[in-house]
């Protein structure tokens, strides 16, 4: 359940003095030896949200970070004690926050078959239909406490057939992004291979039907390659370049006809191909390592390993300095 605790006005007060304390000195541009804000998502490196924070900053060397979940807590159901030490971590290792991936419409739609990705890993969220504009209310709550602009969110569970569900859905995105476009924040959609957005092709497709400011895609490609699309260059060209506020990183190898993840630069995807052609098309929003794969024993290693092989690729596509 999203925690009730502390009444709303007296929450959206607090996450107010919260920012102000420290937007100024945070949030303000740094110099960056890439034109892209290169990032991972803190929960794919531990829960330890304060670890997961050093090893990001120190280790890894990255000026940015993405936060879906912390303290075995999804970022939609922190409380106001727990966000205040999240940006206290975050300014003590000067990590800027590019977006709040939050599990935005990641259910079931009502009234169509049950899907079969009903039962998937959702990250600690656990929120039910009736919730969902609680949870966009929160997600947006949690983008103004961190300095960001953008919120992740999904259209539904997959469907066999989405077709007659289609247009509601659409609608239900039209509807959460002009709630998004009224507080400044854009919703960014996730293609999801678990999800009715799995492919570019079907991402171009609700681009096209929810023309909005205030929504974007999160251009994923290596959910779009679990489902058997080449997701660059076919995929990247079906794509409108200035509707992509958000990317993901992460490889899939393909074995005996079925897609596993895999660490970034040794699966099937051309992630150097992609890394220019988002640089040649002046993209400067994240590239996000969203590790997934588990090969490396833990999720720290895996996420070790993968941010290598990710560094190797940004630096061979001119978007990442060699020091």
């Amino acid at each position: 359940m999203i925690p009730n605790k502390i009444p709303r006005r007296e929450f959206l007060a607090g996450m107010a003095a919260l920012t102000a304390t420290t937007a100024v000195s945070r949030f303000a541009p740094a110099e960056s030896s890439s034109p892209f804000r290169v990032a991972v998502i803190n929960d794919e490196i531990s829960q330890d949200f304060g670890h997961a924070c050093e090893v990001t900053a120190r280790e890894f060397g990255m000026q940015w970070i993405e936060l879906r979940g912390m303290w075995k807590k999804n970022i939609a159901s922190l409380d106001e004690k727990e966000v205040a030490e999240a940006k206290r971590i975050l300014e003590k290792y000067q990590l800027k926050v590019t977006d709040i991936a939050s599990p935005l419409f990641k259910i079931d739609w009502p009234e169509a078959p049950k899907s079969e990705f009903s039962e998937s890993n959702n990250f600690g969220a656990n929120f039910t239909l009736q919730q969902q504009d609680e949870v966009l209310e929160r997600s947006i709550e949690m983008a103004k406490a961190f300095g960001t602009d953008r919120v992740r969110c999904f259209d539904f569970w997959r469907l066999k057939d989405q077709a007659p569900y289609r247009a509601a859905i659409n609608d239900k995105l039209r509807e959460a992004a002009a709630t998004a476009e009224k507080k400044n924040i854009i919703l960014v959609l996730e293609n999801e291979h678990a999800c009715n957005t799995a492919t570019a092709a079907e991402a171009a497709k609700v681009l096209n039907a929810v023309q909005s400011p205030s929504f974007m895609l999160n251009w994923d490609p290596g959910n779009a390659a679990a489902v058997g699309e080449i997701p660059y260059p076919h995929g990247y060209n079906l794509l409108p370049k200035e509707r992509i506020g958000h990317c993901h990183c992460k490889d899939v190898v393909k074995k005996g006809g079925k897609y596993d993840w895999a660490a970034m630069g040794s699966g099937i995807i051309d992630w150097a191909g992609q890394f220019k052609a988002l640089k040649r098309d002046g993209y400067h929003f994240a590239v996000s390592l969203e590790t997934h794969w588990t090969g490396g024993g833990s999720p720290e290693e895996s996420s070790r390993q993968s941010w290598a092989g990710m560094k190797k690729l940004l630096q061979g596509a001119g978007a990442l300095s060699n020091s």
